[in-house]
């Protein structure tokens, strides 16, 4: 339907096309009566070719006559406005790579919009990291999951001579449903988030990890194994642009959104008693996109085997 052409005559057109009717297009006014009437005119033209259903009594048909109009106007009543937008999970977007990144596009926002749990004292992260492994466990033996996203945050100083404050945050995320944000600066490391950071089963994974754990390993003598750097795992699946992609240029490649990093929470204060609200939405964000990305990048063939297959195709076409 042409949207100029009907703002323009001030009313909708109907058009006939074998049994089909189209009605004019909802917008935010109620229909008037002139509206009402066209839409029964063309309903009629529409159906007039079709096989009659013949009614018991003329009664019936002056009651089918009435019940069409109730409908309509009721109809005209409660039909929503053109311009409404569904509401979408923001995690809605499936689990797979867009087709085609273009640096010069502005990407809709990446941001977790699930639930964060946030635990502060050793107690609320032991409960939190038993609570890791027992759904990690049933999600890897119903599914076959075996990765979580992992991240770090830490207190950064801008003083000569001055050394970087302990890792204050720890966040881990395996699902669009649920994540963890742990303030270890004050719980420390408690034992089931040893276990979890032990766990050779339990694959972590996230951008720069190594660095990550071995920050951990300095600030809290614990070691963090069984983890992939996604940035490597990128080189080994995507052909084009092997670089040293961070976490928000892997989400923009792989996935056309945007993974927001504004200074003001990423060198922000992570030692605070309380973590704000921006503070927990970034850190959870960062560790479910990690996830996400590993997801995506694990769905995807290896860059080299897919050259081979390619080359082998190639030769065999020569061939034949």
């Amino acid at each position: 339907m042409d949207h100029s052409q009907s703002e323009q005559d001030g009313h909708q057109k109907q058009k006939q096309d074998h049994h089909f009717m189209e009605i004019p297009e909802l917008d935010d006014d109620p229909f008037t009566e002139e509206d009402l009437q066209a839409i029964e005119a063309a309903f009629e033209a529409a159906t007039s070719s079709l096989p009659k259903k013949r009614s018991s009594s003329p009664e019936d048909d002056g009651a089918d006559h009435k019940t069409l109009q109730r409908r309509q106007s009721e109809s005209a009543r409660r039909r929503p406005p053109n311009s409404v937008l569904a509401l979408q999970h923001p995690n809605a977007f499936p689990l797979s790579p867009c087709r085609q990144a273009n640096a010069r596009m502005k990407y809709p926002v990446m941001m977790f919009g699930g639930e964060i749990k946030y635990s502060r004292t050793a107690v609320e992260v032991e409960k939190a990291a038993l609570e890791i492994l027992k759904n990690f466990q049933a999600k890897k033996k119903a599914v076959g999951q075996n990765a979580i996203g992992f991240d770090i945050e830490w207190k950064p100083t801008f003083k000569r001579g001055v050394p970087p404050g302990k890792a204050a945050v720890m966040q881990i995320c395996g699902g669009t449903s649920c994540c963890y944000v742990m303030h270890i600066v004050h719980s420390g490391i408690p034992r089931s988030l040893q276990l979890l950071l032990e766990d050779s089963s339990i694959l972590k994974v996230g951008v720069g990890i190594a660095n990550d754990c071995l920050k951990v390993f300095k600030d809290y003598n614990v070691s963090t194994k069984a983890v992939e750097d996604l940035s490597y795992l990128a080189k080994r699946k995507v052909v084009e642009g092997l670089q040293n992609w961070g976490l928000a240029s892997l989400t923009e490649k792989l996935i056309c959104k945007e993974l927001l990093k504004p200074n003001k929470i990423r060198l922000g204060n992570w030692e605070a008693k309380f973590l704000s609200k921006d503070q927990l939405q970034y850190a959870a964000t960062d560790a479910f996109a990690s996830w996400y990305l590993y997801e995506v990048l694990l769905s995807l063939p290896d860059a080299e085997k897919d050259t081979a297959h390619n080359q082998s195709e190639e030769l065999r076409a020569v061939s034949l």
